[in-house]
């Protein structure tokens, strides 16, 4: 920001520079070649005027004409050249060979005042200053016309005083942007420290930090009343989401005791129910057993909310590893074959446990659909795997994704969009399921720094995919002693 603000302070003095020290150096070259123009004019005259009378009257006048030439071309640093009325020269300031004493004549200036009209030449340079001037002035008695004056000014002097009034420009341009960009400066580190707080303090609470107070005594009043109201904001919404962790939490453990007590009660109540009423007692211990893992689903994620923990790198393959030994005996019960295969997966950053609650809930959800004599594969991929090796890109891959494979009835587009809402449940899922597995999985693969995904299965069933960057301790190219693929189906 101090840049921006700067780069506009500077944009806005070059531009007002620009429009000040232009006209001004145009309008003093201008001015200053009228002024050599005007002298050189009002030395023509004056040497026309004494030429006329010295040509007239001839004597002492005509012997000193010569002498006025010359004292007039030293006085202007110039050439003075005096012609009759048929072109001869008369005298000059200056020695003149004899082709440009016979050229006299032809010169358009001395032409045009022979004819009786003052003539001036003036050429002037690419900024303003003049070349050369010459100026022509007949010499006339009565209304007879009896020579001319021709005067050629050097005007090198004249170029220099301008050359050195843009020199001078330019130095107090540059002073002027100096001076500019140190006040500048000094305003928009003034003006921008605040504002750089307040950004730090919002990224802070963005990313789940603790809300720190930004100072309210730098900065404008704007800015200062800005930081006044976000540290209100924030103060406020670290107090809602508190409260709202709280209540969560203190429900969720509250309902825990009762359930508890609810479900053994049932079960005391079996001997007691006649065989044709017990189905409506399983009926009710399965919807306790249900609302108990709601209130679990709930416990985790108000867990999940109050944790602010750091990611850090995780074994992929050993998490994988522990939760099909886990899962693998569960599965056989229900006449489904749990295997593991796929890539090798190396570390990922993830929260600490959230891969082993992400299997869970997925190989929970997967068992719930699958019919028996079918297959739940979890499967280790790096989509860049194949690449590299034809490619020749030594690079590791952006993301590791992790694969829960079922051969259930899948789910169909939109079934798959809604999924990931909290107690949602599809119109033909089984019976028993909170709706909150997979909004759990979502919110840690979040907080993991990785996303999670639903496709349909190759055979039918649904794909669930879970992407997590990959973390440090090793590389991607280089296998560690694994099963094979073959060997790593239970």
């Amino acid at each position: 920001m101090t840049r921006r603000l700067l780069l506009s302070y500077l944009s806005l003095a070059v531009l007002l520079l620009l429009c000040l020290e232009i006209p001004l150096g145009f309008v003093y070259s201008r001015g200053e070649r009228e002024r050599v123009t005007n002298l050189a004019k009002e030395e023509a005259e004056s040497v026309s005027a004494y030429a006329s009378l010295a040509l007239s009257m001839g004597g002492r006048a005509g012997r000193d004409l010569p002498g006025r030439v010359s004292r007039c071309a030293d006085r202007i640093d110039g050439k003075v050249v005096v012609v009759d009325r048929s072109g001869a020269l008369v005298t000059s300031s200056h020695t003149l060979s004899a082709a440009e004493t016979q050229g006299l004549a032809t010169r358009p200036g001395i032409a045009a005042a022979l004819r009786g009209a003052a003539t001036q030449d003036v050429r002037t340079s690419t900024i303003g200053g003049v070349q050369y001037l010459s100026v022509a002035a007949p010499i006339a008695q009565g209304s007879y016309e009896q020579g001319a004056v021709w005067i050629t000014l050097p005007t090198r002097m004249v170029q220099a005083r301008v050359h050195h009034v843009w020199l001078l420009l330019a130095l107090g341009g540059l002073a002027a942007l100096t001076a500019v960009a140190v006040i500048g400066f000094a305003i928009a580190r003034w003006t921008g420290r605040p504002i750089r707080e307040l950004e730090r303090a919002t990224h802070e609470l963005a990313e789940g930090g603790p809300s720190t107070p930004v100072a309210i005594t730098k900065g404008p009043p704007e800015v200062r009343s800005l930081a006044a109201t976000f540290n209100r904001t924030a103060a406020r919404l670290e107090h809602l989401l508190a409260s709202q962790r709280a209540f969560a939490g203190e429900a969720s453990h509250q309902l825990k005791t009762p359930l508890a007590a609810l479900r053994l009660r049932l079960e005391n109540l079996e001997s007691d129910i006649a065989l044709h009423a017990r189905g409506n007692l399983t009926a009710a211990m399965t919807e306790t057993d249900r609302l108990a893992r709601m209130v679990e689903g709930l416990l985790a994620m108000a867990r999940l909310d109050e944790s602010a923990a750091v990611r850090e790198p995780v074994d992929l393959d050993r998490v994988c590893a522990e939760r099909h030994r886990a899962w693998a005996p569960m599965f056989e019960q229900y006449g489904v074959q749990l295997v593991l295969l796929g890539d090798y997966g190396g570390p990922v950053l993830a929260l600490p446990g959230a891969v082993e609650q992400i299997l869970d809930n997925l190989l929970s959800n997967a068992l719930r659909v699958a019919p028996r004599h079918s297959t739940v594969s979890i499967d280790l991929r790096r989509p860049e795997t194949h690449e590299r090796r034809f490619h020749h890109r030594p690079a590791g891959p952006d993301r590791v994704e992790l694969h829960v494979t079922d051969e259930g009835p899948g789910m169909t587009e939109e079934q798959r969009r809604r999924a990931f809402d909290r107690f949602w449940r599809a119109p033909d899922a089984p019976k028993g399921g909170t709706g909150l597995g997979l909004a759990l999985v979502q919110r840690l693969a979040h907080a993991s720094g990785g996303d999670v995904l639903l496709r349909a299965g190759a055979s039918g069933g649904l794909d669930a995919v879970v992407r997590l960057a990959p973390g440090g301790g090793g590389s991607a190219a280089s296998p560690r002693p694994l099963e094979s693929a073959a060997q790593r189906v239970f």
